[in-house]
C-alpha cells in the first residue's frame, strides 16, 4: 500500500461528494425554472435538464463504488468500503425523496405549498 495513493483515492471520494453537493443545487435550480415556464411548461428542457442529472449522478455512483471496491481489496479497508456503501444506500434514499418532491411540486405548481423550494433541511443535504 502507498500512502500517497489512499490519501487520493481519499481526496477523490470527497471531491466526488461535493459534485453530488451540487448536482443536486443544478437539479434544484433547474426545476425551479421549470416551474417557472408554467402553465405552458417546457417539458423537452426540462426533460433534457433531468437526462444530464441522472447522467452526472450515475457517472458520480460509479466512480464512488469503484473507490469502495479498491479501499476493499486494495487497501484492505473493509470498514471504510462498508461506509460508502451505506452512504450509497443513503444518497439512493435521498435521490427517490428529491425526485418525488419534485414530481409533487411539479403536480401542485409553483404557487402552492407542495410547489416551494425545496429547503437544504428538506433534502436531507449534508456537508
Amino acid at each position: 500500500m502507498v500512502p500517497s495513493d489512499f490519501k487520493a483515492l481519499i481526496q477523490r471520494f470527497y471531491h466526488l461528494q461535493s459534485e453530488r453537493i451540487e448536482t443536486y443545487r443544478l437539479f434544484e435550480e433547474g426545476h425551479e425554472a421549470y416551474l417557472r415556464t408554467g402553465p405552458h411548461y417546457d417539458f423537452d428542457h426540462y426533460k433534457q435538464l433531468v437526462h444530464e442529472i441522472t447522467q452526472a449522478f450515475s457517472g458520480i455512483s460509479k466512480e464512488v463504488l469503484e473507490i469502495k471496491g479498491r479501499l476493499y481489496h486494495e487497501f484492505d479497508r473493509a470498514d471504510l468500503s462498508e461506509h460508502i456503501e451505506k452512504l450509497q444506500s443513503k444518497e439512493k434514499q435521498k435521490l427517490e425523496l428529491v425526485d418525488s418532491q419534485a414530481a409533487a411540486g411539479q403536480a401542485a405548481g409553483p404557487g402552492s405549498p407542495r410547489g416551494r423550494k425545496l429547503s437544504r433541511k428538506d433534502s436531507g443535504d449534508q456537508a
